[in-house]
Order: structure tokens, then sequence, then C-alpha cells
């Protein structure tokens, strides 16, 4: 490896410039370069030839910075075992939360049984629907003021059902 010697620094600013232009973060260039010269030297201290040195080099870099990236993609998926899988939190709600979610709706559908079935209409158009105050006036043909007091009308009732015990 007598050949690389005067041209190493030069060499390693060349390949961490191109391990840099590909992604990989200064410490991670400077690990892979290391990494490429123990290969370099292990292969010429078990017998073997390298006729272009630099191009030995770049193709060895290249190659350890692409398994590199392999493995990092692949422990994205096997990084955790399965048993840990099963540690994940349900979001969904819990049967009480269910339970205590359907009585809520019951009792709000019977506060509002209990006001005018136009107040109810106009509630459900604007809430469920999606309708504005402007749609649901020109739906009844009546102003958008009435539909503000039918919307206030049915809030009451169910602001009344709140704050009772």
């Amino acid at each position: 490896m007598r050949w690389l010697r005067p041209h190493v620094r030069q060499l390693e600013q060349r390949l961490e410039k191109l391990l840099r232009r590909r992604g990989n973060t200064r410490e991670d260039a400077e690990d892979l370069i290391q990494e490429a010269f123990l290969r370099t030297k292990i292969y010429c201290d078990k017998g073997g030839e390298v006729q272009e040195p630099e191009a030995f080099l770049v193709r060895t870099v290249l190659n350890l910075s692409r398994d590199n990236r392999a493995r990092e993609h692949r422990d994205l998926y096997v990084r955790e075992r399965v048993e840990q899988l099963l540690l994940i939190p349900d979001g969904r709600p819990t049967p009480a939360e269910v339970l205590d979610t359907q009585d809520r709706m019951k009792e709000l559908d019977r506060t509002l049984n209990r006001v005018n079935p136009r107040t109810r209409e106009v509630f459900f158009m604007h809430r469920l629907d999606g309708l504005s105050y402007a749609q649901i006036a020109d739906h009844f043909d009546i102003s958008v003021s009435a539909i503000e007091k039918h919307i206030a009308k049915a809030m009451s009732a169910i602001g009344r059902e709140l704050m009772q015990p």
C-alpha cells in the first residue's frame, strides 16, 4: 500500500465529498472511508493486487455506503421484536367510554326531541350536515336571524341538560 501514502489526504477529501453528495453525514463518511482503507489493506495483505487504487477505494466506499443504507432501511422494519408490537397502545375508546358516549347521545336525542321539530331539524342541518345559516334559511325560506334563534334554542336546551346532575 506504499503507492497510496503520498495521496491519502487528497483521496480522503475526494471520497468524503463523494459520500456527502450522496447524503452521508460527515461522521458516517469518515467511518466509511476508514472502513474502505482497512478493507483495502486487508485485501492487499492477503496477496490481492490493486491496479487502480483510487478506483478500488471509490468502489469499496460506495459499496459500503450502499450496504449501510440497506441495513438502516431493513432495520426500520425489524428493529422491534414482534412481541414488543403487542404493547402498542390501542387508540380506540374503552367499552366504558363507548357506553358513556352512547348514554350522552341518548340524552342529547331526548333533549332535542323536547324542542320544536323545526328547531331540531335546523340544529341537525347545521351540526350534522354542515350547512351554513344562510343555506338553511334558503331551504326553509326564512331569515338568517330566525335560523340563529332556532340554533340558540337548541343550544340552550342542550346546555340546560348538561347542567343537571
